[in-house]
């Protein structure tokens, strides 16, 4: 401190004017209020020099600032001895958790990954659906639609249980479907036989074979033009491998009434009739088919045909055999003496075969009015 006292005024004293070192230096009249001093060289052991310390005290206190602005110095920013924020995210304030909670928490998180992992793959497995056809089963349909609903009791009573013995591979069924539209039994009955005899035989209907006949083939055994379309369409997509007997067979029915209304000239209810008579399906509600809506309208006694979401709520208590509950519909119609009422198919013995109906044409018109034609003998159109 003694150098310090020694050197300031010794550099001082050759100025013109400088400013005594026990008084307050006055700042100028034009100068800011709130400027600071400059600042005071730091001191060193070297001898100070005088020229140049008393260069930078007059070009500091005079010549620095000629249009009379004062100048600040810099400010210096201070660094925050506040502790540091921990790296988590934006937002969490959690205190933090000791190595009890940890683990704990660690042990819940993973149950609740396993539990969804476990669920998801369950959703991710086919469902396995046994067909009616399978031993037992139509027992079982029988014991649960008397418990579910009692109006059904008599007419089961009445009438001997189904059978579902049909076993025609998928494209065969679908394209005999096809084939049997809008045609009396007899017609299509012609038509079918003719069209088994120009692809050779049932088990040569493959899709190739479909597709390498000509129109004026098809034409010449009584298939119109647009059944030939809709034959080369199902063809078409067996071949590209949109559909497949193998997948037909394993499809849920969601999936499977999806892909197959996507062919032309299968509608809703062929793809029902396709269901419940090809794949033995047990919970099928054909909500469209005038037959069973007059069997549901028969038996609780309604004034009017239920429409397709009424039949859904009626139904519900069938469910999972839904399709049984739909057989039982068309017989009893047939034992109240209406045929010509709505049933759509044809009894033979405790054998049911569906008869057709007039599906949606190309145009978007639905036509859900069916044609009880005649009765059959034999089996039917749907294998």
């Amino acid at each position: 401190m003694g150098e310090q006292t020694h050197t300031q005024p010794e550099t001082q004293s050759q100025d013109s004017k400088p400013p005594s070192p026990t008084q307050p230096q006055k700042p100028e009249p034009n100068s800011d209020s709130n400027a600071q001093s400059p600042p005071v060289p730091t001191p060193s052991n070297d001898p100070p020099d005088s020229a140049t310390t008393s260069d930078f005290l007059q070009n500091s206190q005079n010549h620095s600032n000629p249009s009379k602005i004062p100048i600040r110095p810099q400010k210096v920013r201070k660094l925050s001895v506040t502790t540091p924020i921990p790296t988590s995210t934006v937002g969490d304030q959690s205190p933090p958790l000791d190595d009890s909670s940890a683990s704990a928490s660690a042990t819940t998180i993973t149950n609740k990954n396993r539990r969804r992992s476990a669920s998801q793959s369950s959703r991710a497995l086919p469902q396995i659906i046994k067909p009616l056809s399978a031993n037992g089963e139509i027992e079982l349909a029988l014991r649960h639609l008397r418990s579910a609903d009692p109006f059904l009791i008599s007419i089961i009573e009445t009438h001997p249980p189904p059978q579902f013995e049909s076993h025609h591979p998928p494209f065969l069924a679908l394209t005999k479907s096809i084939l049997y539209q809008q045609l009396a039994y007899k017609a299509g009955t012609s038509i079918y036989t003719r069209f088994i005899s120009l692809c050779g035989g049932e088990d040569s209907v493959r899709p190739d074979t479909v597709l390498a006949l000509s129109a004026q083939q098809l034409k010449q055994i009584g298939i119109s033009g647009r059944k030939a379309s809709y034959l080369y369409d199902l063809a078409n997509k067996y071949n590209s491998g949109i559909l497949s007997d193998d997948t037909v067979v394993k499809m849920d029915d969601k999936s499977l009434f999806t892909m197959l209304s996507m062919v032309k000239g299968i509608g809703s209810w062929s793809v029902h009739m396709f269901m419940i008579f090809s794949l033995h399906r047990p919970d099928v509600l054909p909500v469209s088919d005038l037959g069973v809506r007059k069997g549901v309208q028969l038996l609780h006694s309604l004034e009017d045909l239920p429409r397709p979401s009424q039949m859904e709520q009626l139904c519900e208590k069938w469910r999972p055999y839904r399709s049984v509950g739909a057989w039982y519909m068309w017989r009893f119609v047939e034992g109240k003496g209406t045929p010509a009422a709505g049933a759509a198919v044809a009894l033979e013995g405790n054998t049911v075969q569906p008869l057709q109906q007039i599906e949606p044409q190309q145009d978007g018109r639905q036509q859900h009015q069916l044609q009880f034609l005649e009765s059959v003998n034999g089996m039917g159109n749907l294998g």
